[in-house]
Parts: C-alpha cells; sequence; structure tokens
C-alpha cells in the first residue's frame, strides 16, 4: 500500500468506520471539516451525536473568514488613475453607461481635456456619450441591468427602495448579492433586519452583514463591532473596528481610541491601527482629486 492510500485509509466514516479507499470516496460533513461519511444515511444516523461539535467547528470557520482582513474595500479602485476610492462616495461617480466608479480627480481631470480640446462631454472611462437627461442615464442602467451588471442592479434596487418599493428592491439587492455586490449585501442586511419588503429575520439580516464585512465594506464592519459592543463581546468588537480602520474608516478609528482608554486594546495594536489607518487614507490622495477638491 502507498503513502498515499496509507493516509487515505486513515480516514473513515464517522458512523460506520468504514475506510476510504480506491473504490470508496468518503465526503466531509456539509458543515465543518471534522468528519467524513461514506453515505447520506450514515451522515443523518451519526447527526445528533455530532451535532454539538459541528456547530462549533463551523462557527470557528466563519470566524476564519470574518475577521480576516480584507485586502481593499468594496469599492475597490479608480479605473482610471488605479487608486483606492475613497469611503466618501461624494468624491467619486458612478457612470450609468458602464457601470464604472470614477474618482472625482479622474473626471475632473477628463474634463478640462474636454475643455481644451472643445470635444463633447462623454464618459472618461468607456467614452460612451454623457446622458443629457436622467431618462437617458436611466436607459443606460437598464441596458446594463440587462446584462447581469451587479452594480447597475443595485442602483435601480436602490431607486426602486428609495420610492417606497421594499419588494422590488429586494428582488434586485438579492439578485446583485448573488452576483457578489458587498453593497447589495449590505442594504438586504438593512431589509431583514426590519422587515421592509421581506419577512423580518434577524439571523440572515445579520448574515448579509457579515457578508459584506468579508467584501470590504468598512460600514458592514463598524455595525457588526457595535453589536459586538452592545452584547459585551469587547474582544470581537476590537478586531471588526481594527479591520475597518485599517481600510481607512474613520469612525472606527475613533471607536478604537475609546477601546484604548477603556484598557480593551494593547497599545501595540492601537498604534498598529493607526498607522494603517492613516496608510490607507493617504493611498487614496493624489494632485488631480486635490485639484477637484479645490474646484468643486
Amino acid at each position: 500500500m502507498s503513502a498515499d492510500q496509507t493516509e487515505a485509509a486513515d480516514i473513515c466514516c464517522a458512523s460506520c468506520g468504514i475506510a476510504e479507499l480506491d473504490d470508496i470516496k468518503l465526503m466531509e460533513c456539509d458543515a465543518c471539516d471534522l468528519v467524513h461519511y461514506c453515505s447520506d444515511i450514515c451522515q443523518r444516523e451519526h447527526q445528533p451525536q455530532h451535532e454539538a461539535a459541528c456547530k462549533e467547528r463551523a462557527a470557528e470557520l466563519r470566524d476564519e473568514i470574518l475577521f480576516r482582513q480584507p485586502e481593499s474595500t468594496h469599492l475597490g479602485d479608480c479605473p482610471i488613475c488605479f487608486l483606492p476610492l475613497q469611503l466618501d462616495l461624494e468624491k467619486s461617480s458612478m457612470q450609468s453607461c458602464c457601470s464604472k466608479v470614477v474618482c472625482k480627480g479622474c473626471s475632473y481631470a477628463d474634463y478640462l481635456r474636454q475643455l481644451e480640446e472643445r470635444l463633447g462631454r462623454v464618459c472618461p472611462f468607456c467614452r460612451h456619450p454623457t446622458p443629457t437627461t436622467q431618462e437617458e442615464a436611466n436607459k443606460n442602467k437598464m441596458k446594463r441591468v440587462e446584462k447581469n451588471d451587479p452594480v447597475a442592479i443595485r442602483e435601480i434596487g436602490k431607486k426602486h427602495y428609495h420610492k417606497g418599493g421594499y419588494d422590488t428592491a429586494f428582488e434586485y439587492w438579492t439578485k446583485a448579492a448573488e452576483l457578489g455586490n458587498a453593497s447589495a449585501h449590505y442594504n438586504l442586511s438593512h431589509l431583514y433586519r426590519k422587515g421592509e419588503g421581506v419577512e423580518k429575520d434577524e439571523k440572515k439580516g445579520w448574515y448579509h452583514l457579515e457578508e459584506a464585512a468579508i467584501a470590504g465594506h468598512p460600514d458592514a464592519r463598524y455595525n457588526l463591532a457595535c453589536h459586538e459592543t452592545r452584547i459585551k463581546r469587547f474582544d470581537r468588537a476590537v478586531k471588526h473596528f481594527i479591520i475597518a480602520a485599517n481600510l481607512g474608516h474613520d469612525e472606527s478609528i475613533q471607536q478604537l481610541k475609546k477601546c484604548y482608554k477603556n484598557g480593551d486594546v494593547s497599545k501595540d495594536d492601537f498604534a498598529a491601527a493607526l498607522r494603517a489607518h492613516q496608510a490607507a487614507v493617504d493611498a487614496t490622495k493624489s494632485p488631480q482629486r486635490e485639484a477637484a477638491k479645490d474646484n468643486a
């Protein structure tokens, strides 16, 4: 028997004890990585005695994902200058023609170029003519929706929400979330926790908030931290605040200052968070963005 076969033979069905060999393949428990089964029947029979350990391990695995530091915020980078987009949504704009979010620095620089060369107004990214009416912009968004663009789908959902169409907003945001849009997860968490457009479900609300946080949404992360603070799980709250602060979230760094004064975070961890927060903020700065700010 080879080394691989010996290792495989050490994996046994947790219910009947049969070993995994060439002609017998075992499957992991659906929720955890602790045990294996040879069939659905064995899994069902073993479930009562495995349930407690399974839930504990599943929670550990979830936390490993939840408390992993994202490489960037859910906003990502400007597609033109490739600098991180600022968390202040007023400092960038979504183009209805291509759904790209472009920083105001690049938009302003392109505007000056068009003035100098006496060109017509076009999207700074895809060069599609800039819509002159809201109706035209809405048509552009619907074209993107038809192409399953999650950003456009989220935006149409937002439009319905603000008009009181919670049911329709829920449908659009659910689809955008399925396509991986972090802001749609964030919005769904609000709907579930408030019971708007869907039956109230706190568990699903927190799930979608966690999904948004995992994808780099600092406000979602901050809300999770505040929730953990309310139920006095300060160690988890501090972890959330640090992750959000590392992404440049101002409110989180302010909360960390309070945590430091209360002795809930160490001096070294607080100092590291301060440095990371400043680095994240500095990474979003550029001369073009400063010029746009000065000429707003």
